[in-house]
């Protein structure tokens, strides 16, 4: 039986790339897997931005509250006494509900933007704080990939409750 030199390279080569793959196959990688959005909604962190916005803005609201109280009291004055009023009186009166509506209208508008936009704000730096945390923890565990938000993952690599207490700290 003849061996040619070819057939001893591949036969060779095969052997060594057997070796190779069961060297890698031999180092588990270790890899989790983190819910994200459920790291956002459960810290505490998250509970104390809402209840910042909350302060935040309740001034405004507390406002806009009393500014609709007011100008129902004066729609219901035009629709209890418009047809008694002076044509003046009742056109004054007229303007007076237009005017606040306008600006009712401007100051909701404004607060729903600055209120959205503070949102957006908070959210982005508790983003940014649950990376940390994150990449704190797979550094500390020796983990070699944390994925987030799969579409598959099995409870075995989910460490998501492990970085919660992390957060909760």
């Amino acid at each position: 039986m003849e061996v040619s030199l070819k057939a001893l390279f591949k036969y060779t080569a095969a052997v060594v790339l057997c070796g190779f793959v069961s060297a890698l196959a031999a180092e588990e990688l270790k890899i989790g897997y983190v819910d994200s959005e459920k790291l956002i909604k459960e810290s505490p962190q998250y509970a104390a931005a809402q209840k910042r916005l909350e302060t935040e803005f309740k001034p405004r609201e507390e406002s806009l509250v009393a500014n609709q109280k007011r100008l129902k009291e004066l729609l219901d004055k035009l629709k209890k006494d418009g047809e008694v009023m002076g044509e003046e009186e009742r056109g004054r009166l007229e303007k007076d509900i237009m005017a606040r509506r306008r600006q009712m209208d401007n100051d909701r508008n404004a607060l729903r933007e600055d209120s959205n936009l503070r949102r957006i704000q908070e959210l982005q730096k508790l983003r940014d704080q649950v990376k940390e945390v994150v990449q704190g923890f797979a550094r500390a565990e020796n983990f070699d990939l944390i994925l987030a938000d799969g579409v598959y993952f099995s409870k075995r690599v989910d460490v998501t409750d492990k970085v919660l207490e992390k957060l909760k700290k």
